[in-house]
């Protein structure tokens, strides 16, 4: 769709969610900002009718990366505007080889806060992702990608030891200590992937921000998340691929496998848990390695699924999700990145897999 004219006043009307609970009737975009006071001498008005959001969060998604590695700019560009096309317009990426740097000066694609690349033990995770290194090395790599990042840092806290057979931590308990020690000292907040139990606490204890995946999330554990403020962004609608990788892995590595289905059986139980106890919960959806982009909606229905209200699972990729990175939701004089539905997404969460209208900085462009 067409962009509108700079000089055009865009007027959302209807209901303008602006939190859970605060509701307006309108809102106002001047030179690609909110306004809730009409413009005075405004004349060149498109007015859009619906059900109001804050753009969409996927705060573990990936831009610039498939399941080989870094991709050429072209298919980047493709995965942020499937992003965009389906509402997400701001994206924590949560680890990617490719410089997107580029996308920064493109008002039509979403806000990127990144994560920087991937920080792996050697020969522990997916080949061409991430910096392979050994323990004596990762704060110097941590400082390296906290200055390269927007504010986060991405560890790989577990991955399978071919030896081993089966899914273990990747780094020594004063290795992460340090690291995120650095990373803190240089301003940035640290997340780490992990699947298993085994490196949790670890991580949690040595100061750790956010855990991604977090199937490994155990009853013992959850106490402790909940007492240090650690983030969870379960990634859904990615471990619902743990039985077909599981399946793959069965010959060579069958502990391997059948720890795999575990955490997939129990992963609803896992988040609804985390839930309970008060861990913030995140929408994220893994988008970029094996899994298509545009999915945010349909992580937000799977922790519905996983039992968190229906408000709450909206909060989760919305409102409170822009607050926990720091980003502004529908204020007085914010960006206007938002979203239209025809429906109440507060009452039927499906509502979102289905956007009448995708705003991004004050312009329509779906």
């Amino acid at each position: 769709m067409p962009y509108m004219s700079d000089r055009t006043v865009l007027h959302v009307k209807g209901r303008v969610l602006v939190g859970p609970e605060e509701v307006r009737d309108e809102l106002w975009v001047v030179d690609g900002r909110i306004s809730y006071d009409r413009p005075a001498g405004a004349r060149d008005i498109r007015t859009v009718r619906g059900w109001a959001l804050p753009g969409l969060v996927d705060a573990h998604c990936h831009v610039g990366l498939d399941r080989h590695g870094a991709v050429p700019q072209d298919v980047a560009e493709k995965q942020a505007l499937t992003d965009r096309d389906a509402g997400t317009l701001l994206i924590r990426d949560a680890g990617s080889p490719s410089d997107t740097r580029w996308i920064d000066d493109r008002d039509d694609l979403p806000k990127i806060i990144r994560a920087g690349r991937h920080i792996a033990r050697t020969r522990r995770y997916i080949r061409n992702y991430a910096w392979e290194i050994e323990p004596d090395d990762l704060v110097a790599y941590v400082a390296q990608e906290a200055r390269r990042g927007d504010g986060w840092v991405k560890l790989v806290g577990d991955w399978i030891d071919r030896d081993l057979g089966d899914l273990s931590a990747c780094w020594p308990r004063g290795a992460v200590e340090a690291a995120i020690a650095e990373a803190h000292r240089l301003g940035a907040r640290v997340t780490a992937h992990c699947f298993s139990e085994d490196s949790l606490q670890d991580l949690v204890e040595a100061g750790i921000d956010c855990i991604e995946h977090a199937t490994g999330l155990t009853e013992d554990l959850i106490p402790l998340f909940a007492e240090r403020g650690v983030a969870i962004v379960p990634t859904l609608v990615n471990i619902a691929t743990f039985p077909q990788l599981a399946d793959g892995g069965e010959a060579r590595f069958p502990r391997w496998s059948a720890h795999m289905r575990r955490l997939h059986e129990r992963r609803y139980d896992t988040v609804r848990s985390a839930y309970d106890a008060g861990i913030p919960v995140f929408v994220g959806t893994d988008a970029g390695g094996g899994l298509a982009h545009g999915l945010a909606a349909a992580e937000v229905a799977e922790l519905v699924t996983a039992g968190i209200p229906p408000v709450e699972a909206l909060a989760a990729g919305t409102w409170t999700a822009r607050a926990w990175l720091g980003r502004p939701g529908l204020d007085e004089g914010a960006p206007a990145d938002l979203v239209v539905y025809d429906e109440d997404p507060r009452k039927d969460v499906g509502v979102l897999a289905a956007p009448r209208r995708v705003v991004l900085n004050g312009r329509v462009v779906g």
